[in-house]
């Protein structure tokens, strides 16, 4: 990954960082690198693995937490499903529900 793709695609914009901001450590990275997915991807990370050292480094920069703490992000429970929907409500997405998907 070059350093064009890693501005265009992993740089946080101003509002981005607003909602970043409240965040902490671990927590502060993971949301960041959760959310930069999201708006190139259309969807959220499975796990550590999808995600780009240098992508993850780069953005660990900007949130000034260093990129290891991403190992101590919790990747199932309620915190990362907390953070998917304010990550969704930022974007104007709602989740799929099975009312919408048998209309």
């Amino acid at each position: 990954m070059d350093l064009d793709d890693l501005v265009e695609h992993w740089t946080l914009l101003k509002d981005e960082q607003g909602l970043v901001s409240g965040k902490r450590g671990a927590t502060r990275l993971g949301f960041a690198v959760l959310l930069k997915f999201y708006t190139q991807y259309g969807r959220f990370p499975r796990g550590r693995f999808e995600l780009p050292g240098e992508a993850v480094e780069f953005v660990a920069r900007q949130v000034q937490v260093p990129a290891s703490e991403l190992d101590a992000y919790e990747w199932s429970g309620r915190t990362v499903e907390y953070h998917r929907a304010q990550i969704r409500g930022h974007l104007g997405f709602r989740e799929c529900s099975v009312a919408m998907r048998t209309s």
